[in-house]
């Protein structure tokens, strides 16, 4: 008998080891991965647009960088095609059924409040008025946000918030505007926070 409660205790006691360290990575090890990734795709977007050409953004590619001013001077990240687990883990993803910032109709996009570099762990801190900036190869948008993420959060079924104009299916978009969607919770959780915001000033690049 103390033989087997030895065992028992030296398997949970491995256990309990092997979550700790997959918690470890979850919450540290992909946070390295991505604020490398992130960086590495920041740096090589820049490169792209010293020679820019009007390609169709693909999966898993930069194509925009994100600038949230609240969150500070220093605060970019780069705005990938996609909203897969490896799309998000290089940095902010973008639905791609939605438009892009030059076109009529709901940029929207998502990242994570925690692990994978937490892109978002601040927006629920945004409120109505804040700014939100992206910048693609020939242009700066710059978007006000309508309200707090804090304030509307919806199940993942709720796909009217990345419709065109936003719950009115049936209406074209004669306006860009923008759609922030993060989890709701720090910890996992399947409902979204989401914020929307409209566009105030396009930039062109010289």
């Amino acid at each position: 008998m103390r033989g087997v409660l030895r065992g028992l205790g030296i398997i949970l006691l491995a256990s309990g080891l092997a979550l700790l360290g997959w918690v470890g990575w979850q919450y540290v090890g992909t946070g390295l991965t991505a604020n490398h990734n992130m960086a590495e795709g920041e740096k090589s977007l820049r490169e792209q647009w010293k020679t820019p050409t009007q390609l169709k953004p693909s999966t898993g590619a930069p194509f925009a960088l994100l600038r949230i001013p609240k969150f500070g001077a220093g605060w970019e990240k780069p705005v990938v095609q996609g909203v897969g687990q490896d799309d998000l883990a290089r940095g902010v993803g973008h639905y791609p059924q939605t438009q892009l910032p030059s076109q009529s109709g709901n940029f929207a996009i998502a990242g994570h409040r925690v692990t994978h570099g937490s892109p978002f762990r601040k927006l629920l801190d945004l409120r109505k008025g804040d700014h939100v900036i992206v910048e693609t190869a020939d242009a700066v948008y710059s978007y006000t946000l309508d309200g707090s993420p804090r304030d509307l959060t919806v199940t993942p079924s709720a796909t009217w918030v990345l419709q065109p104009v936003p719950g009115k299916p049936d209406e074209a978009p004669t306006t860009s505007t923008i759609t922030l969607t993060t989890c709701q919770d720090l910890f996992h959780s399947p409902d979204r926070s989401v914020a929307f915001g409209h566009l105030i000033r396009v930039s062109p690049k010289s």
